[in-house]
């Protein structure tokens, strides 16, 4: 027997939204101490809500009436099935399996059936239909909202122009800001895309990425069997099983710029920035515009390599603006850029700017523009750009991609596999003002702190995008004080985002002093609980969530590593904290109670200083320094080992990117890049008094190690694809860039070092080589002139 409930779009009483009076919040169903709120509006319930496995589950009848959703029960097979729209949603009672859209989902709780009534889990029901929910634990409340009313639009040119002119007033924020790299949610063994070693393949190794489920493009990818590596305006494909072997080159010629790639099954994407010749477009009043390509777009180019010998280009999908970052969820990939605004063009009145404009082979060969009617801003935020970002899912090729437009800007970016947070900190991290004060030849220098100028106001906005199968809808917006480092700052666990900041100039003085901070937010982007004022004086080089704990490690002059409990969201406090010489410019979790820093390490020495009862003294980096931090007492923190790598001058890829760190806790394993200078003894320093001398450049390769809680960093060696003759040529700047080892990974026993002169393989245990590829020269755009 089947029944089929037939209910409109929204009822009466449901469509009440925040402009009109909302009505005061009244308990959800008899009894209930939840509130649900719909669109501003109390919503009732006819029985009260429950609580399994910590998923809300409520009424189907309500929910569908309020989705205006048409819902069909399935008596022999115990299911529902609601249609809205292109919407289909299909749950069975007793089974956390549920299907939208056909495609299987995995449910918090089981929906059950208690009378004549099924209860179904609110958040996934909800959000299925396109509404945004969110949960405030502390007040328990619920509000579900439709992303339609959460922003207002742009709406015409003319208000565009208005916009921009009101907020030329608030200062600059990069429009072309790419996301910070470190230099600075899994809570034991860290987070690496996924991959898939089975029976039918070798084990190996993923980019190292910041939340478990949620994968980030690399210059290097590999599939166990294949290696792909982007390498100046190409993409190599090489077989890894076997003979190392190279199977394929995409030649992207001189308008296309490959930056990062994902590997997905038998699909490669290549992202990169694309500096086409100009074309013509729609505009909104149907005349032809011309749009200045080379100003740049952010493109992705998706491949078929089901054969690796002929790799053959399936999709592009292309957005106006620089390529700020991208994320990929399963089969789902999203992107996010910044379009430059021309303002002194809308300011000088020289005609209509086309509004943002995108492009996806997949429906259309021609450019489409979204529209001021789509477009909407950020009230109280600077304007000056546009902020792109568009999703789409592999797993439907023919579905367009979903592309929105937004009046702002971003620089860092964080994702988990439900959301994706774009944060936007003015003048680009914390503030450093340097005093300078005029006086007469002669005379003593004054102290700064008099005359230090005020430090400008410092507020990070967050932008909060819901992510669903390939589309993306806005849900919410929030500000904190302070400057985010980058996204290692921000973290969601369990409803709640939380992220650090740095708020003031560290070389001020008075409240003008830099601290620093943490900050938890509820899903509403409300601040819920914060610690403030950690560390005055220095800012923030490192932070790591992991589970309840956050982890910062601050600088000026020693490496102080705090400990803080996040597991009361209303109250953050600090549990432990440790000094030591040194910072770490990169943390990553060994397990639990264990974590590893890779930073440098710093001398303390005296120094002149031209203002009377200031500092004398000033920390000085010098090599290469791993630490591993034993956090097990929580309360006393202990540095269980150290490794120094190098002198003065010694740098790696990792402190300022964590994708070029390979580690596996279960192989005993960890590799990196580095660059190594080392002290002369014959040299001559020619720094000044106190200043410690820089080293010369002495070799660069993949440090390998083992590591472990009984001796810690243990080096099994080094690789390096520099002869010994490149090393003695090289003198003190290196040389030979194109033999420099940028990343590391592994499949099956080899290890694959990787260079755009060079792929090697070395046995993993033995180091021993057993394989190399050398790459073909790459082309002068034009010229055919290889580049050495």
């Amino acid at each position: 027997m089947r029944r089929i409930w037939m209910v409109p779009a929204l009822s009466a009483a449901l469509l009440l939204t925040s402009s009109a009076s909302p009505a005061p919040p009244a308990a959800a169903g008899p009894g209930s101490e939840y509130t649900l709120l719909l669109e501003g509006a109390a919503m009732t319930l006819d029985a009260s809500p429950k609580l399994m496995n910590g998923t809300m589950m409520v009424p189907l009848r309500n929910l569908a009436e309020a989705a205006g959703a048409e819902v069909e029960w399935n008596h022999k097979e115990q299911s529902v099935t609601a249609v809205k729209g292109d919407t289909s949603v299909k749950l069975t009672i007793g089974s956390t399996s549920a299907v939208r859209n056909g495609s299987p989902w995995t449910l918090g709780a089981a929906p059950v059936l208690e009378g004549s009534r099924t209860f179904v889990p609110l958040r996934f029901f909800s959000e299925a239909f396109g509404y945004i929910v969110k949960w405030d634990g502390i007040r328990k409340q619920v509000t579900i909202d439709s992303d339609a009313g959460l922003l207002p639009v742009v709406g015409s040119y003319d208000n565009l122009k208005k916009l921009v002119n009101e907020s030329m007033t608030e200062g600059p924020v990069p429009a072309g800001a790419a996301e910070k790299s470190i230099s600075a949610d899994s809570a034991a063994s860290g987070a690496t895309a996924a991959r898939a070693p089975s029976s039918a393949g070798p084990d190996y190794s993923g980019t190292n990425v910041q939340a478990e489920g949620v994968d980030e493009a690399d210059i290097v990818k590999t599939d166990g069997d294949y290696l792909y590596q982007v390498n100046a305006n190409r993409v190599f494909i090489a077989r890894a099983s076997g003979e190392l072997k190279l199977s394929s080159t995409i030649e992207l010629g001189g308008e296309f710029q490959p930056r990062e790639l994902y590997v997905d099954g038998n699909r490669l994407l290549v992202l990169g920035t694309s500096f086409a010749e100009p074309m013509d477009v729609p505009a909104p009043n149907a005349k032809k515009m011309i749009m200045p390509i080379r100003s740049g777009t952010t493109k992705v180019l998706v491949y078929d390599t089901a054969d690796k010998t002929k790799p053959v280009l399936s999709r592009e999908v292309e957005l106006e603006g620089n390529y700020l970052s991208s994320r990929k969820v399963g089969s789902s990939v999203y992107l996010i850029a910044n379009r430059f605004l021309d303002l002194y063009s809308i300011q000088q009145e020289q005609g209509e700017q086309p509004a943002p404009l995108f492009h996806d082979s997949a429906v259309s060969s021609q450019w489409e523009s979204v529209g001021y009617d789509r477009i909407r801003y950020f009230p109280d935020s600077v304007k000056n750009s546009y902020l792109m970002v568009a999703g789409f899912d592999l797993d439907r090729p023919d579905q367009k991609a979903d592309v929105q437009s937004y009046l702002g800007s971003g620089q860092n970016v964080y994702a988990s596999t439900d959301h994706l947070y774009v944060a936007v900190s003015p003048y680009g991290g914390p503030v450093r003002i340097l005093p300078m004060v005029k006086r007469p030849a002669g005379s003593t220098p004054a102290s700064p702190s008099a005359e230090q100028p005020p430090v400008p106001e410092q507020t990070t906005s967050l932008y909060k995008f819901r992510l669903d199968q390939g589309s993306l809808r806005f849900a919410g917006t929030g500000k904190v004080p302070g400057s985010v480092l980058n996204q290692f700052s921000m973290d969601e666990r369990d409803g709640y985002f939380r992220i650090a900041t740095t708020k003031g100039d560290m070389w001020a003085q008075g409240e003008q002093i830099s601290k620093n901070n943490v900050y938890v937010l509820d899903e509403s982007l409300t601040v819920t609980g914060k610690l403030e004022s950690l560390a005055p004086g220095e800012r923030i080089y490192s932070v790591r969530f992991l589970g309840n704990r956050a982890y910062m490690v601050t600088f000026r002059k020693v490496d102080p590593l705090f400990a803080i409990d996040l597991s009361d969201p209303q109250s953050p406090k600090v549990l432990g904290s440790l000094k030591i010489p040194g910072y770490s410019d990169y943390l990553h979790p060994y397990d639990e109670t264990h974590l590893i820093g890779f930073g440098k390490d710093t001398i303390e020495t005296a120094v002149e200083n031209p203002f009377p009862g200031q500092e004398s003294t000033q920390a000085f980096y010098q090599g290469m320094k791993l630490a591993m931090f034993d956090v097990s007492d929580v309360a006393h923190p202990v540095e269980l080992f150290k490794e120094a790598i190098g002198n003065r001058g010694t740098d790696s890829e990792l402190l300022h990117n964590h994708k070029a760190l390979l580690f596996s806790k279960e192989k005993n394993l960890m590799a990196f890049p580095v660059t190594v200078a080392k002290i002369n003894p014959k040299q001559t320093p020619n720094q000044p008094a106190g200043f410690p001398a820089y080293g010369e450049f002495a070799y660069q390769g993949a440090y390998v190690y083992g590591i472990d809680l009984q001796k810690g960093f243990t080096l099994k060696g080094k690789i390096t694809h520099l002869t010994e003759e490149d090393i003695a040529k090289a003198g003190q700047g290196g040389g030979e860039w194109n033999k420099y080892i940028n990343r590391i990974l592994y499949s099956g026993t080899n290890l694959y070092t990787f260079s755009p002169s060079e792929i090697r393989s070395n046995d993993m245990g033995s180091l021993q080589p057993n394989g190399s590829l050398k790459l073909p020269a790459a082309a002068m755009p034009e010229t055919g002139i290889p580049i050495d």
